[in-house]
C-alpha cells in the first residue's frame, strides 16, 4: 500500500514537470505549432494588432476584456507594472483553472509555452497568437494565489 501511495506521489510529480513553467518564453521559432481551442502560435510577420496590457499587484489585468477578430494575429505586449512576477497565460476556461490548481499544488512547476509570458517586476514580455477559432476563452496569471484572487480576464473571438 505505501509503495502503492509513493510510485503515484512519483508519478505526479513526472506528470506536473511534463508541462513544464519557466522564466523564459521559447521563440516561436522553436515551437512546433500545436492547434488549441483558442488558436495557433503566430507569426510575427502575420501580427495585425498590438495590444498592450498591465498587470499589478492588485491582481488584476488591464484591460481585462478584449475582443478580436477570427483570423486576427494579435501580439500582447505584457507589463509587469507590480513588484512581484506575474503571468499571462491564454486559455479555455476549463484548461486554466486546472492548471491553477496544479499549480497550487506544485508552486515551483515550470513551464514555457507560447501562449503563455512571465514577467518580472517593471519588465514587459509578449505573446504572438492567431486567433484562428471563434470562441470565448479567457487570460490568467497562474502563479499559486493569483488566479484565485481574480487575476484573470476575458477574450472575445468574434467569428468571420
Amino acid at each position: 500500500m505505501r509503495r502503492r501511495r509513493i510510485l503515484a506521489a512519483l508519478l505526479a510529480l513526472c506528470a506536473a514537470t511534463a508541462h513544464a513553467h519557466g522564466d523564459k518564453h521559447a521563440p516561436a521559432a522553436d515551437y512546433q505549432a500545436e492547434q488549441k481551442d483558442w488558436g495557433i502560435v503566430g507569426d510575427k510577420r502575420a501580427v495585425t494588432r498590438t495590444i498592450a496590457i498591465a498587470m499589478t499587484d492588485n491582481m488584476r489585468f488591464t484591460p481585462d476584456k478584449i475582443t478580436v477578430n477570427e483570423g486576427e494575429t494579435v501580439r500582447f505586449v505584457v507589463k509587469n507594472k507590480g513588484r512581484m512576477l506575474h503571468e499571462m497565460v491564454i486559455g479555455s476556461a476549463g484548461e486554466l483553472r486546472e492548471h491553477a490548481a496544479m499549480m497550487a499544488r506544485f508552486p515551483n512547476m515550470e513551464h514555457d509555452e507560447p501562449w503563455m509570458v512571465h514577467v518580472a517586476s517593471s519588465k514587459a514580455g509578449e505573446i504572438v497568437w492567431h486567433f484562428n477559432r471563434p470562441g470565448e476563452f479567457e487570460f490568467a496569471c497562474l502563479i499559486p494565489g493569483h488566479y484565485e484572487a481574480g487575476m484573470r480576464g476575458a477574450i472575445t473571438v468574434t467569428p468571420r
